[in-house]
């Protein structure tokens, strides 16, 4: 899914308690979003986003499961070439994620 079609759908994620740390700037699949500084990856793209990714053999819709690094289900790839968990890698300013595989982004143009 593009960078355009999570955007047409709210965040998922509420906080109950607002961050202290400052706001921050990142990108998935190249559209610019905010976080706070201290997220994860997961919970980043998840205030951003309907859904975290899809799943690379079906295209189900995946937003993590156990969210804290043992089941494999938030993985995302970096702009660095990284293939990393969403929800235990911290989202800091200026990175890039990408919600394809490097493989089918060339194939799907994301």
């Amino acid at each position: 899914m593009g960078a355009a079609s999570m955007d047409e759908r709210p965040g998922l994620f509420v906080r109950a308690v607002d961050r202290d740390g400052g706001s921050i700037e990142f990108t998935i699949d190249g559209s610019p979003m905010t976080a706070r500084a201290g997220d994860s990856l997961l919970a980043a793209i998840l205030t951003n986003a309907s859904l975290l990714r899809r799943l690379e053999f079906g295209g189900e819709p995946r937003a993590g499961f156990c969210l804290m690094g043992a089941c494999q289900d938030c993985w995302v790839w970096l702009d660095d070439g990284r293939h990393v968990r969403a929800c235990t890698t911290a989202a800091v300013a200026g990175l890039g994620v990408r919600t394809t595989p490097p493989a089918l982004a060339e194939i799907r143009n994301v």
